[in-house]
C-alpha cells in the first residue's frame, strides 16, 4: 500500500501543523499506521504510531504530550496534531504501514512495511 503525507509547512516556533496521510491504494484502515521523521544529517525517527481499530497508540518521548495520533476511517486517513512546535521537529515527516502486534517495536526502530512521499515540516525559532 502506498502512503502520502501531507499539511507540511513552516512555523514559529510553539506553533501547530496537522499532517494527513492518504492511502492511494487499499484503505488505509487495515493498517497499523506510524508517523515518522527525517532531518538532514540524522537518523530516521519514529514518532508515532496507531493501531488498525484507533484504539492504542504510542509516541516518542521526544514529541510526548505534544503531538497526537489520530485516524478517520470512513475518510481513510491518517492525522498527527503537532502542538508546540520546536526548531528541533524540523524534518521530512513520512507515514508507513506497520503490524499491528509489532508497532511499537517497529516506530522505535523505525522500520516500516511500506511508505510513500513525505511532507518537509519547518519550525523557525
Amino acid at each position: 500500500v502506498q502512503l502520502q503525507a501531507s499539511g507540511g509547512g513552516l512555523v514559529q516556533a510553539g506553533g501547530s501543523l496537522r499532517l494527513s496521510c492518504v492511502s492511494s491504494g487499499r484503505t488505509v484502515s487495515r493498517y497499523a499506521v506510524a508517523w515518522f521523521r527525517q532531518a538532514p544529517g540524522k537518523e530516521r525517527e519514529g514518532v508515532s504510531c496507531i493501531s488498525s481499530s484507533g484504539g492504542t497508540t504510542y509516541y516518542a518521548d521526544s514529541v510526548k504530550g505534544r503531538f497526537t495520533i489520530s485516524r478517520d476511517s470512513a475518510k481513510n486517513m491518517v492525522f498527527l496534531q503537532m502542538n508546540s512546535l520546536k526548531p528541533e521537529d524540523t524534518a521530512v515527516y513520512s507515514c508507513g504501514t506497520v503490524g499491528d502486534m509489532t508497532m511499537v517495536y517497529q516506530t522505535k526502530t523505525a522500520q516500516f512495511y511500506s511508505w510513500g512521499q513525505g511532507t518537509q515540516v519547518t519550525v523557525s525559532s
